[in-house]
Formats: structure tokens, C-alpha cells, sequence
């Protein structure tokens, strides 16, 4: 009987030990995919765009351009896991929004998105421009003068939102790159996208040069903008570490790199 005894304390402290390790290894699991970030990007070049090419990625290594290489070069100082995809910019705004430990860039910080995220920045600014096709002769001395112009628009960009807000008749699509043959094809007299994007898009995608910039009516800065449940002091960490990037020159390297 002692001997049954014993042998059945060294089972039970054993299933004890199983559960107990099983317990912590689900806890450290659980806080570990807790603390992991989340951070959505869009095709949007020269700012964010594919190595491969395609509107969409899994993995920050085919994710490039000049906000996504600042968003990386503030990685680069912290010791967080994260994950980095790129997903349709109304897909992603909508996302990361009340969720914790997300994250999205590159986003115009406007007044109206203000109290929506937490703030990491600046990054890049963006030129809210009005282009017309390479043959157009439409000329703009105010925004009010395209009051009574079609524009092609981007869904949930914050350029497109602002004209709708203030009455343009703007045509919005998923895809910003369509707009470019809406130009061409006559279907929109303009239209509205950052100063860089505008030609850079039209090139490559459709191979069309020329595109006339007939309007810039507003600059705005970009951010990594922070959904509002997300831990301020995860905020605090990611804007000292692009604050560190900045003061290295790392920034200015790398916006210079694209405009080249």
C-alpha cells in the first residue's frame, strides 16, 4: 500500500506538471499573439507599393516605397512582432479601427480623422492636385472652378472625401489606377490624387505621359496612424524610434532615394 501511494503521488504531481506547463504555454501564446502588431498599408506609389507588383501583399518584404520604408526603419529600433500587409485602402481604414495593437499608413491627418487614431509622424506629405488629361484645355484659377467638372476619385481617400463633403461631383472607384482611362476615355474632366502619384500611376500602369496638374489646393502630412485601443505607451515607443530615424538622416535617405 505505501508503495501504491507513492507511485500514485508521482502520477498525480505528473498531471499536475503536464497541466501546469500546458497553462503557461497557452498563456504565453495568448499574450504573445496579444502584443503582436498589426499594421495595414495600400498600393499607393511611390508611398506604398509591391516588389511583385501586385495590389496587394502578405509580407513586409514586398512591401516598398517611401512611408513604408520610414514605417520600417522605426521597426528596425523596436522589439515588437509585428506583421505588415497590404490590403484596399477602404478594407484596411475600416480594419484597423477599434482594434488593438493596429496600425495604418500612410494616412492624412486631417481634422476630421483627428480623434479617430493615436499619431506617429509626420512621414511624407501629400499635394492634393487636380490633373486633366495631356489634351485637355481645362485651366483652374480656384477649386470652386471645377464645381461643375466630373472628377475621378479614390474610395475613402481623404482627397475624394473632402470634395464630396464640399459638393464636387466626384466618381469614386476601389481602385485608384482606373482613373487614368476615366481621364482619357472623357468619362471624368479631372482628376483628384497626390502630386506624385498622379503621373507616376499613369505611366506605369498605362504607359501615358503628360498629365496636366491644373490645381494643387492643399498639402497635407501623412502618418502611421494607431487605432484609439491600441496602448499609448506602444504609441510613445513607435514615435521616439522615428524621431531617432529622423535625427540620423535615415528619412530624408530614404525620401530622397524615390525622388531621384
Amino acid at each position: 500500500m505505501p508503495m501504491l501511494n507513492l507511485t500514485s503521488r508521482k502520477i498525480l504531481n505528473g498531471v499536475k506538471t503536464g497541466l501546469l506547463s500546458l497553462i503557461l504555454t497557452g498563456f504565453a501564446a495568448s499574450t504573445t499573439a496579444a502584443d503582436r502588431l498589426y499594421i495595414f498599408t495600400e498600393k499607393y506609389p511611390p508611398y506604398n507599393d509591391t516588389v511583385s507588383g501586385q495590389a496587394f501583399a502578405h509580407d513586409e518584404n514586398d512591401i516598398t516605397g517611401i512611408c513604408s520604408d520610414m514605417v520600417k526603419a522605426a521597426l528596425a529600433r523596436l522589439d515588437y512582432d509585428y506583421v505588415m500587409k497590404m490590403r484596399a485602402w477602404s478594407y484596411a481604414y475600416n480594419w484597423v479601427q477599434g482594434r488593438e495593437n493596429h496600425g495604418l499608413f500612410c494616412t492624412a491627418r486631417t481634422d476630421e480623422r483627428e480623434s479617430q487614431f493615436q499619431w506617429v509622424g509626420p512621414l511624407a506629405s501629400i499635394k492634393w492636385t487636380l490633373f486633366a488629361a495631356p489634351d485637355s484645355d481645362i485651366s483652374l484659377n480656384s477649386l470652386d472652378d471645377a464645381k461643375d467638372l466630373q472628377i475621378a476619385g479614390y474610395k475613402g481617400d481623404v482627397m475624394s472625401d473632402y470634395l464630396i463633403d464640399k459638393g464636387f461631383n466626384v466618381l469614386t472607384a476601389v481602385s485608384g489606377d482606373v482613373n487614368t482611362r476615366r481621364l482619357m476615355l472623357g468619362q471624368a474632366d479631372l482628376w483628384v490624387t497626390d502630386g506624385l502619384v498622379g503621373p507616376l500611376v499613369a505611366k506605369e500602369e498605362h504607359g501615358i505621359t503628360g498629365l496636366k496638374p491644373v490645381l494643387v489646393f492643399r498639402e497635407t502630412p501623412m502618418y502611421l496612424a494607431f487605432s484609439n485601443s491600441t496602448d499609448p505607451a506602444i504609441v510613445a515607443d513607435f514615435q521616439r524610434a522615428l524621431d531617432e530615424a529622423r535625427k540620423a538622416g535615415e528619412l530624408d535617405r530614404i525620401e530622397n532615394s524615390y525622388r531621384q
